[in-house]
């Protein structure tokens, strides 16, 4: 028995007659709507003949020139991505013993950003390659790394790119199973990113898990995500002259417990000792132009550190400070930090 529904089918050639006449109501040609939606001049026609052979995303472009498309905020979608992102690693990990370092107990990192621009959406393979490209190789260990092993690459997942550095399983012998080490991450061709990765500090002998956040690896690794940002931003824009935004977050955890301390470079710049941890989270936010991310890569990333490190109770950081450590990144070449 049919069941009713308050959806009502959807009258193709009302659409167009409907797209038709605000077209020419907005004072646009029909290659003017065609350049802004980003199709040919004969799609375009085609789609005004009420002809059916469009793809779905092609007629999508046009109705969304003229308002036809009821779409979520692009924040709510990226809000989304990320929740089922975070739903998809708890499944994961799920069935581990709870002293896995997969789990992340002592805390995690995430990372995520979305593009805002006049961006082609490949398909995944196509994307798949651009992801390849799209690697910034500054240390051993990069965000959003694409290994080529069997049992560690990248999945197509419900019509995303995911990948689980899993712990070892039976026949694979793994050079790394630090929480720091057990990335997970997923990607959309239509340039939305997230990472997820437990801290490096607690993988070290010297002190117990969840005792220190290190001064200067936030830094590092939030700039390598935003030179990513930026590359995949190159790689996924239609016309090089057009501007793209990067929307991106952080969003540190389990500090309740740290301490702010100099481990990783000793001999870095930022040889800051904080106080104990004010609060147990720190999201950090930023909303910058693709454009030369690399060469204003300290100033955008001050405030974030900044921000961060108020958790800490240190106040007062310096660009320069900044600007030196960024200097250390762009100029490392795959060297394990």
């Amino acid at each position: 028995m049919s069941q009713t529904s308050s959806i009502a089918p959807l009258s193709w050639s009302r659409l167009v007659e409907e797209a038709l006449r605000r077209r020419k109501s907005e004072g646009l040609t029909q290659k003017e709507h065609a350049a802004l939606a980003g199709v040919s001049h004969p799609t375009m026609a085609a789609f005004e003949r009420g002809e059916t052979t469009l793809t779905l995303a092609k007629a999508m472009d046009i109705l969304r020139v003229v308002g036809l498309v009821d779409e979520p905020r692009p924040e709510d979608a990226q809000t989304r991505f990320v929740r089922e992102a975070m739903e998809r690693w708890q499944a994961l990990v799920a069935p581990l013993a709870p002293d896995m370092p997969a789990r992340f107990s002592s805390g995690w990192y995430r990372i995520d950003y979305w593009l805002e621009g006049d961006l082609r959406t490949p398909d995944l393979a196509a994307f798949g390659r651009l992801l390849e490209q799209a690697v910034v190789a500054k240390t051993g260990w990069p965000p959003f790394w694409m290994p080529t092993r069997e049992d560690l690459r990248p999945r197509e997942v419900d019509g995303l790119i995911e990948c689980w550095l899993a712990p070892p399983s039976d026949g694979f012998d793994r050079a790394f199973t630090s929480s720091a080490h057990s990335d997970f991450w997923r990607a959309a061709p239509s340039g939305r990113m997230v990472l997820m990765r437990g801290y490096e500090e607690d993988g070290a002998e010297t002190f117990p898990a969840g005792a220190i956040l290190d001064t200067t690896l936030p830094i590092w690794r939030m700039g390598e995500v935003l030179l990513h940002a930026e590359k995949l931003a190159s790689l996924l824009k239609k016309d090089a002259d057009r501007d793209v935004t990067v929307h991106f977050r952080a969003l540190y955890t389990g500090l309740s417990g740290r301490v702010l301390r100099s481990w990783a470079n000793p001999l870095s710049d930022l040889a800051i000792q904080g106080y104990a941890a004010r609060s147990d989270e720190a999201m950090l936010e930023v909303e910058i132009p693709a454009t030369d991310i690399e060469g204003r890569l300290a100033e955008h990333l001050l405030p974030l550190i900044a921000s961060l490190y108020e958790r800490f109770g240190v106040a007062g950081l310096s660009l320069g400070r900044v600007e030196a450590e960024v200097q250390r990144l762009l100029k490392a070449g795959a060297a394990p930090v």
